[in-house]
């Protein structure tokens, strides 16, 4: 019994010492949270300004969470604004300081084709100021490429090389598996390519979907191949990706040479030379390093030159499937975009809005409330012009319906306007390990829909009719904005995703340019000198704390990269699969009732999906009734 008791006590105090240890942290890094201030960073000095892109550029960074930092459910690589990167080139161009602009790549993760056309854009701004810009990776990969292909010293390590995949790719089918189990996937959906489906009840794409993605898919390609030929009219980009095999075999499978011989690197060398080399024109580092180059921080650079958001042209930015509820950015939640923008109306002097817009689509009822704290700003009688960047389909193109003039690049990805729903029920399953069910009901949705007995032949008609009565009324919009005829609409939506150059010769977008064009014209149509325009950002702000946790995320990222070899490289890209695989079991049992979504545009740069708020729609209400 004594031992028993010393044995007890040694096990309390253990327990009270884990409590205290944790309170003190605790109250540790709350104290760290509240007196923490960003650093103002080191004096700028002249040299290289160095976009060390470890991550992927996204249009909306997210918020790292308290939660997501200790489970590890945030980001898995930093995340860098599209916006920022841009102002940062385009100052640097006149900046005395700036003596060349450096690209590493070793780690970079892509961000779509529009942004890295407009990235490239900006690096030719840089050379035509006469400033040169380097860029190294020991392995280029498509979105990679695209950057380097715009500067005008493009380096690899001699173990590297340009791996360029291309357009297209696999989307996983589970309706073998489905058959397996004994799972039963009731779908609701209107429109002949509206493929999100597709993977719960066919186990290949649809002829009309491969179709559309095949048309899809040489657009981008064939526009990515026009883009770089133009910028590095020397690399045999075209000849180099159409029979890699033969690049490889004339060089006896030296990637890096074959790269060199078709003209799409300049130089082979190390990463220690690779910096010799920007040392000669931006200066020696202050370390004593192989390699050490004088560079400019851009987080700093950016930070130095962020001017303030204050002006009167407001821009909302919808990136991220679109979620009903609240969500931090990086998610476009329903409730939170409507809930600051009507506030922004409320409390800022705006006479003109932009609607950036970077999302596949998502909740309907998402979408709509959105759409309806838009059509507020219209009501005060601001003009509306909305932005597409890589991506803005289905849901997207729904809350761009309001604008008075939509601006898209050749590479944006939009249309899919088309509606589905799908639920479910595992009767079979149940069945096959000697289960089944029996009630009673009083009407025909009594218990409905159920998910362990099955649906009712009502229940399936009542939630196709719904789903018709919503592509209808997303014809109806879509018709009111681009002054058709709801049968014109309807032959061109059908669910089918459309490249931005088409979609604009079929009238789904109004003109060809980027945010700073719609910036642009919201100015004009609000009679401000454009020159003069100053924009408000309407998105949450960071508090401190928010602001401690990603400093604590961005130096835990620090450590993690891509790898660097080609085979391991190549199928680390393709890693997706399985995250892929876990989003569409969730979509199938937890997403929102009603959805506007886009299956091909995953593949081409749509935001990658957040841990978000809940959906909800009107099947999603329904399924509620069992949950």
């Amino acid at each position: 019994m004594a031992f028993v008791k010393g044995a007890w006590r040694i096990l309390v105090a253990i327990k009270d010492g884990l409590v205290l240890l944790f309170l003190l942290l605790f109250f540790g890094g709350l104290y760290a949270a509240l007196s923490f201030s960003p650093k103002p960073g080191k004096a700028i000095t002249s040299g290289a300004l160095l976009l060390d892109l470890d991550g992927s550029i996204v249009e909306q960074p997210a918020e790292v969470s308290p939660m997501a930092l200790l489970t590890g459910s945030g980001p898995e690589a930093k995340e860098y604004r599209l916006s920022d990167i841009v102002a940062a080139l385009d100052a640097a161009k006149s900046d005395s300081k700036v003596k060349a602009v450096v690209l590493n790549l070793d780690g970079f993760q892509g961000g779509g084709q529009v942004a890295m056309a407009r990235v490239g854009k900006a690096l030719d701004a840089v050379r035509a100021a006469k400033k040169p810009v380097l860029a190294y990776s020991t392995l280029y990969s498509d979105d990679g490429y695209q950057l380097a292909a715009h500067a005008s010293e493009v380096w690899s390590d001699p173990l590297g090389g340009v791996a360029i995949l291309g357009r297209g790719g696999s989307n996983l089918y589970y309706k073998g598996l489905i058959d397996k189990l004994g799972v039963n996937t009731h779908v609701y959906r209107v429109g002949t390519y509206k493929s999100f489906v597709e993977p719960f009840i066919r186990t290949e794409q649809s002829p009309e979907a491969k179709q559309a993605n095949q048309a899809l898919a040489d657009a981008l390609w064939q526009n990515w191949q026009e883009d770089v030929a133009k910028a590095r009219p020397k690399a045999k980009i075209a000849a180099y990706a159409a029979n890699p095999l033969a690049a490889a075999q004339a060089v006896g499978g030296d990637m890096g040479k074959a790269a060199l011989a078709n003209g799409l690197v300049d130089r082979l060398g190390d990463e220690s030379a690779f910096g010799d080399r920007v040392a000669q024109v931006a200066g020696d580092g202050s370390g004593d390093k192989a390699g050490d180059f004088a560079t400019i921080d851009l987080a700093g650079y950016v930070k130095a030159r962020k001017p303030a958001n204050d002006g009167q042209i407001g821009v909302l930015t919808v990136a991220g499937d679109i979620v009903d509820g609240e969500a931090g950015p990086g998610s476009a939640a329903g409730d939170t975009i409507s809930d600051l923008l009507l506030t922004a109306l409320d409390e800022k002097n705006l006479k003109a809005l932009v609607v950036r817009v970077d999302s596949p689509g998502g909740s309907v009822m998402a979408s709509e409330k959105i759409r309806n704290a838009i059509l507020q700003a219209k009501a005060a009688g601001l003009p509306v012009v909305v932005s597409m960047g890589n991506v803005a389909a289905s849901g997207g193109y729904w809350v761009s319906t309001p604008g008075d003039v939509i601006f898209a690049e050749p590479d944006t990805i939009t249309g899919s306007i088309g509606v589905f729903g799908i639920i479910p029920s595992f009767e079979g399953t149940l069945a096959k390990m000697g289960i089944t069910t029996d009630g009673v009901r009083t009407t025909p949705l009594s218990g409905q829909p159920d998910v362990t007995g099955g649906t009712t032949p009502e229940f399936d008609q009542i939630m196709q009719l719904g789903v018709e009565d919503i592509y209808r009324r997303f014809v109806g919009l879509v018709a009111q904005s681009r002054h058709k005829t709801p049968e014109a609409i309807d032959a061109i939506a059908q669910g089918r995703v459309w490249d931005g150059g088409t979609a604009h010769q079929i009238g789904l977008v109004d003109r060809f340019g980027g945010l700073e064009d719609a910036i642009a014209e919201a100015a004009r149509r609000a009679k401000i000198d454009p020159a003069k325009a100053r924009t408000y950002y309407i998105e949450k702000q960071p508090d401190k704390f928010a602001q401690f946790i990603q400093s604590i995320a961005d130096r835990e990222q620090d450590n993690a990269t891509a790898p660097r070899d080609m085979l391991a490289r190549q199928a680390w890209t393709q890693r997706g699969w399985a995250i892929q695989a876990v989003s569409d079991v969730k979509a199938l049992v937890m997403g929102a009732g009603v959805r506007a979504d886009c299956l091909e545009c995953r593949g081409y740069g749509a935001p990658k999906p957040r841990n978000a708020a809940e959906e909800r729609g009107v099947l999603a209400m329904l399924a509620g009734l069992w949950r």
